[in-house]
């Protein structure tokens, strides 16, 4: 790679990194995007494909309006199939409490004029033909919908190219250059680029390589299973959300199904590191989080003891990360999905994969510049559900960067939020 300027070098290859790309180079910057392995590699290819306003955090709202305004006109835009369907989404209620944790949702929701509204048991059975089970109702929301992470992370991509943004994959980024407390540009696998701004949108590995230059941004990483199953007639275009398993139907006729709630925790030393930030988020949902010991802890220890040339190491070595899906939670999901609909009782699971998860402590994302380095920014921590939000990811990380200011408010996303945190007393961790 022969050494070039650019006006913003975005580091990875997902949907929050080509978005950005895109809407900076329709911005008049010149930009280049680089990925270790592939565009949709890891986590932006492999979530369900929910397009959601419905249950968001109530700081996340006002962004997933806006954003869901872009997907109804998404596919025109990037000339691309994105197989994007406005069929709703239903949360089913098996109780009169999870009603309540409804109601209370709403609250926040009208606020926005959100076209969310409660159900009866009478009116979701309804909705849902064929589905067993004794329910107190659902929380609805019509205007949200669904689409191919896949298709829609490189239809991204490919747009960006079209907009003049030099793409690069199998592109390792081996240091951010800084000098004077500013970024000066990156050092690849293939060779040193200048770059007066740069993004980091890495996923799981961005806390990682953002250590390097002494910032700490509290993240860990969960392992998350979804399975695809065969055809079957159609049932409904909505996203469904019940008893601990969400699933939709693509356009084909195959279901993703997977594990609502559950999620696979590997210890790290990043664990131990973070212990204080995630210690209220581990009690809240301790049930729902499996703890393992396996190929990731010793991974994560080899970076602690090695520094950034083993960081270096275990990202050229998983080019893409691609975990070992949970045999177990896809087969209990299936079972699910069976006792739900016994009309589908013949489907089988066709293909299962898993993706790691990058979450911070309040599971919502970090979308700032990053104090300390002029010229440097960041956009992570979607805590899975980042694929929905990424053409308004994008479109306010090109605003910021383009011009310091966006047209929505970020407060609640800074960067410095984990650190102004009240300490952790003695008495909460126990």
């Amino acid at each position: 790679m022969a050494q070039q300027t650019y006006d913003v070098a975005v580091i990875g290859g997902g949907i929050a990194g080509c978005a950005s790309a895109y809407y900076l180079a329709r911005r008049g910057l010149r930009a280049i995007l680089l990925e270790k392995g592939e565009i949709a590699g890891e986590q932006s290819g492999r979530n369900w494909g929910f397009v959601r306003q419905q249950g968001r955090d109530p700081r996340e709202i006002p962004l997933m309006i806006e954003c869901n305004r872009m997907w109804r006109e998404l596919s025109k835009e990037l000339e691309a199939d994105l197989e994007w369907r406005q069929g709703g989404l239903i949360y089913l209620a098996e109780n009169e409490k999870r009603i309540a944790d409804y109601e209370a949702w709403l609250e926040h929701a009208r606020d926005y004029q959100l076209d969310s509204r409660l159900l009866s048991a009478t009116q979701a059975t309804a909705m849902l033909p064929g589905m067993t089970g004794t329910w107190a109702g659902a929380l609805h929301t019509p205007s949200d919908g669904q689409a191919d992470p896949v298709k829609t992370t490189q239809a991204f991509a490919a747009a960006a190219r079209r907009q003049g943004v030099e793409v690069v994959t199998g592109a390792t980024v081996e240091e951010i250059l800084t000098g004077g407390g500013e970024v000066i540009g990156l050092r690849t696998e293939h060779g040193e680029i200048r770059a007066r701004k740069i993004l980091v949108a890495a996923g799981v590995w961005t806390s990682r390589f953002l250590r390097a230059l002494r910032v700490e941004l509290p993240q860990l990483y969960v392992k998350a299973t979804v399975l695809r199953t065969n055809r079957a007639p159609e049932h409904s275009q909505a996203g469904i959300w019940c008893n601990h398993i969400g699933f939709r139907q693509r356009r084909d006729g195959s279901f993703n199904i997977a594990p609502g709630r559950s999620a696979d925790l590997y210890l790290t030393p990043d664990s131990l590191r973070y212990l204080r930030d995630f210690w209220p988020a581990f009690k809240a949902q301790s049930g729902d989080i499996k703890l393992l010991i396996g190929r990731e802890t010793w991974d994560s220890l080899g970076v602690v003891l090695g520094g950034p040339k083993a960081l270096t190491r275990q990202m050229k070595r998983h080019r893409v990360l691609d975990p070992e899906p949970n045999a177990k939670s896809a087969g209990r999901a299936l079972a699910e999905f069976k006792k739900l609909l016994p009309a589908m009782a013949g489907l089988h699971i066709e293909s299962s994969w898993a993706g790691m998860i990058e979450a911070t402590p309040d599971e919502i994302p970090v979308l700032d510049a990053v104090p300390g380095f002029n010229g440097l920014y960041v956009a992570t921590g979607f805590s899975g559900h980042g694929f929905g939000m990424g053409p308004i990811t994008g479109r306010i990380m090109a605003e910021l960067i383009a011009e310091a200011h966006v047209s929505l408010d970020l407060s609640a996303f800074r960067f410095t939020r984990f650190a102004e945190a009240k300490p952790l007393s003695l008495g909460d961790a126990v």
